[in-house]
């Protein structure tokens, strides 16, 4: 399987960036694993979207066409996203506007939500709610919070205390799940059950 994990941040040397990465690491030596393509927003940030996204446009094709290729192929996903002011980072709600063509549509999702503090529970939240009606991207059940992340998964290899401990088993375990969620949801678009042309919107 192919995943893709999106760092959310757009602020340059974001916690945010140190979680995606930590993420893909663990991803890529899963067995089950052919690739992973990272999409760092703050490295690869996207104008707004408008209108004329939909339209043929070489300013478009040249900025969304690859990344729209790589999501494409890709069967899961982590959203990792930063707490701003209790709030997803606009820059990532953007990201979701341009997945209209069923880059994501019914293929799992592990939502990772970043903390510098205790906090770190809106974005899941505001996620869940708000993400998923136009892009048929399925969250699974499980989530990630990462709180106090200036304290953790500083070295990729060694765990640096309790806490630290305790988040990467939380990945371990989570990690696994969005997997064999993977490979399930792979019947499904299999399956000629899904049909975007005609039902291209959620309701």
């Amino acid at each position: 399987m192919k995943l893709a994990v999106i760092s959310g941040s757009h602020r340059n040397g974001s916690e945010s960036g140190k979680v995606a990465r930590y993420v893909q690491q663990q991803l890529s030596s899963a067995p089950d694993v052919s690739s992973v393509y990272q999409l760092d927003l703050a490295n690869n940030p996207l104008p707004l979207w408008d209108p004329e996204a939909w339209q043929p446009s070489e300013k478009w094709e040249r900025l969304w066409s690859p990344i729209s290729a790589e999501l494409t192929a890709s069967d899961a996903f982590v959203i990792v996203a930063p707490e701003w002011h209790g709030m997803v980072p606009a820059g990532l709600k953007n990201f979701f506007l341009f997945c209209t063509k069923g880059e994501l549509a019914h293929k799992p999702a592990l939502i990772v939500a970043v903390s510098a503090g205790p906090g770190g529970a809106y974005p899941i939240a505001e996620l869940r709610m708000s993400s998923y009606k136009n892009s048929y991207l399925c969250y699974i059940p499980d989530h990630v919070i990462v709180r106090n992340v200036r304290e953790l998964l500083n070295d990729p290899a060694t765990s640096q205390s309790p806490d630290d401990g305790r988040i990467r088993e939380r990945f371990q375990y989570a990690l696994g799940l969005l997997l064999q969620y993977g490979k399930a949801l792979q019947q499904v678009r299999a399956s000629g059950a899904v049909n975007l042309a005609r039902y291209p919107y959620g309701m």
